[in-house]
C-alpha cells in the first residue's frame, strides 16, 4: 500500500485532554492527496503502532491534514504517544485517506456526535455548509470545556444549525433524545460517530421513533467489543482461489497470520476489524463475521468480504478471493 511522509505541523488543544494534529509535506508547498469528509488515514506513530484517524476540518486545505485525538485512559498506546511524545517536526508516516463513511446523497442530514466521534462529523458540517445542504449537528459530551472545535461549531452557519449538549447540565445523550430524531423524514439521513454503546442506543432510538435501519450511518473509532460471540474458535482451512494452496488456520490464529507466515502479503492496519484495509473477497464458504466496518447488508450479500485480521469460519472450508 503506498505511504506518504508527512512531518507534524503543529499541536494545539482543542478542548480539554483532545490533541489537534496539523500534518504537511515535508517539502513546503507540496499538496496531500484530495478527500471528503468521513475519510481516515492510518498513522504509523512509531514501529507496529498504527493507528487510524479521521480527517477533520476542511476539504479545501489541500497542504495539510488535520486530526484530533483525545487521551483515551484506556490507550493501547496510540493516543498516549501522540499526548506525551508528539512534537512539532516530527515525521511521520501515513496512508493516503480511504473513506468507508462517505456522505451520501441527501436533502438534508442530521448528525450525531459524542466525544471525539465529533472529528469526522466536524468535516461532513463543513462539507455539507459548503454543497449547501440542510443540517443539524448534535454534539454530547459530559462538560463544556471538553468539546472539542466549540468555538467553530457555535457559530453562524448558513445552511445548519449545530447544538452541544452537556452532561453536566442534564443532557446526557442516555436521557436527552434530539428533535430531529423524533421525526422521521423522506430523503434525510442520520451519521453517528462516538462510543459504541452511544451509537447502539442512538440507533435503536432512532429505529424506534420509525427511521429505517439504511438511513442510519455509523463509525466506530473503538472495536465493539465481542462478548456476544459464539465462542467457536475452532480450527478451519483456508484456499486460495488463485493457486489452490491450503492451510488450517488453528483456534490461536488469525487468517492473516497464517497467511502472513506463507509469504502472501497481506495489507493489515487497525488488526481489529474497524479500518477495512484487509477486507477480502470470499468465493465459497460461511463467514463469522467479527469486523465493525461492514454493515450488516454487506454482511449477508451474495458476495462477500472477510477481515482477514479477525474474523473467521463457520464453515470447514474458506475459500479466499487472493
Amino acid at each position: 500500500m503506498e505511504q506518504l511522509s508527512v512531518i507534524v505541523e503543529s499541536l494545539c488543544l482543542q478542548g480539554t485532554g483532545n490533541l489537534a494534529v496539523s500534518l504537511q509535506r515535508p517539502t513546503p508547498g507540496e499538496p496531500l492527496p484530495e478527500w471528503q469528509a468521513g475519510a481516515h488515514i492510518d498513522v504509523h506513530l512509531a514501529p507496529g503502532l498504527i493507528r487510524q484517524y479521521s480527517l477533520t476540518g476542511s476539504d479545501e486545505d489541500r497542504h495539510r491534514y488535520h486530526i484530533c485525538v483525545a487521551l483515551d485512559a484506556a490507550s493501547r498506546g496510540g493516543s498516549r504517544y501522540i499526548h506525551q511524545q508528539l512534537r512539532p517536526g516530527d515525521r511521520l508516516t501515513i496512508s493516503p485517506p480511504r473513506n468507508l463513511f462517505a456522505l451520501q446523497p441527501a436533502k438534508r442530514v442530521v448528525l450525531i456526535a459524542a466525544g471525539i466521534g465529533i472529528t469526522p462529523l466536524y468535516a461532513m458540517a463543513l462539507q455539507l455548509e459548503k454543497q449547501g445542504i440542510a443540517f443539524t449537528l448534535h454534539y454530547y459530551c459530559r462538560r463544556a470545556e471538553q468539546a472539542a472545535y466549540r468555538q467553530a461549531l457555535s457559530g453562524d452557519w448558513h445552511y445548519g444549525r449545530c447544538h452541544l449538549w452537556y452532561s453536566d447540565k442534564g443532557n446526557s445523550p442516555r436521557q436527552h433524545i434530539a428533535a430531529d430524531v423524533t421525526e422521521p423524514q423522506d430523503d434525510t439521513l442520520i451519521y453517528l460517530c462516538g462510543p459504541e454503546g452511544f451509537m447502539q442506543h442512538q440507533q435503536a432510538v432512532a429505529l424506534a421513533y420509525g427511521w429505517p435501519a439504511q438511513a442510519i450511518y455509523t463509525e466506530a473509532f473503538k472495536p465493539a467489543a465481542l462478548t456476544e460471540q459464539s465462542g467457536d474458535n475452532g480450527s478451519f482451512m483456508i484456499t486460495l482461489a488463485s493457486t489452490g494452496q491450503q492451510w488450517p488456520v488453528a483456534p490461536s490464529q488469525t487468517i492473516a497470520e497464517v497467511l502472513i507466515e506463507q509469504g502472501v502479503s497481506v495489507p493489515l492496519s487497525c488488526e481489529m476489524g474497524m479500518c477495512g484495509a484487509c477486507l477480502t473477497g470470499v468465493t465459497a464458504g460461511v463467514v463469522d463475521h467479527r469486523d465493525t466496518v461492514q454493515s450488516e447488508e454487506e454482511k449477508t450479500a451474495a458476495r462477500q468480504q472477510i477481515a482477514l485480521c479477525c474474523s473467521r469460519s463457520h464453515s470447514d472450508v474458506l475459500v479466499l478471493d487472493l
